[in-house]
């Protein structure tokens, strides 16, 4: 891949990465504070995620917390990946003959296990229904047996 001028000058928005990056993670703006530090809340994280340039310390804090790189936050491209990604994809289509859409995704789960184990734990409900409907229905005697008593005493 070659870099050409126009690629070496144009500037990487680190604050919108780390944007990104958080979302892709799937942190809010106040979880990321509260793992920054005392310091720091939401809204002094959202004026973070707008500056162009981090200064080095706070991206190492970030990378640290968000598990990436510093180098990946300071040369993330939006652009050139989405290029990479399209050109992948559209390369390993024509040249394997596949299909994105001819893709089927697979399951870690077999739906008969979860179903069989569903049968499963309602027969241990229905069974533990019926010994409480057995223990009521005895107390229900026993109570009827004392009141007759009672009545003929």
């Amino acid at each position: 891949m070659t870099t050409t001028t126009k690629d070496k000058n144009k500037k990487i928005h680190q604050g919108r990465n780390i944007k990104r990056f958080r979302e892709m993670l799937g942190m809010k703006q106040d979880a990321l504070a509260f793992e920054m530090g005392e310091d720091w809340n939401q809204q002094k994280i959202s004026l973070l995620e707008q500056k162009e340039t981090i200064e080095k310390e706070i991206l190492q804090r970030l990378s640290e917390i968000l598990k990436i790189p510093i180098n990946a936050i300071e040369s993330f491209d939006e652009e050139s990946a989405i290029n990479i990604i399209s050109n992948t994809v559209n390369n390993s289509d024509t040249a394997t003959g596949n299909s994105l859409y001819n893709n089927y995704p697979t399951f870690n789960i077999n739906p008969v296990e979860k179903w069989l184990e569903a049968l499963d734990e309602n027969k241990k409900l229905y069974e533990r229904l019926l010994e409480t409907e057995k223990q009521l229905v005895t107390s229900e005697k026993e109570k009827v047996a004392l009141l007759e008593k009672l009545l003929d005493k």
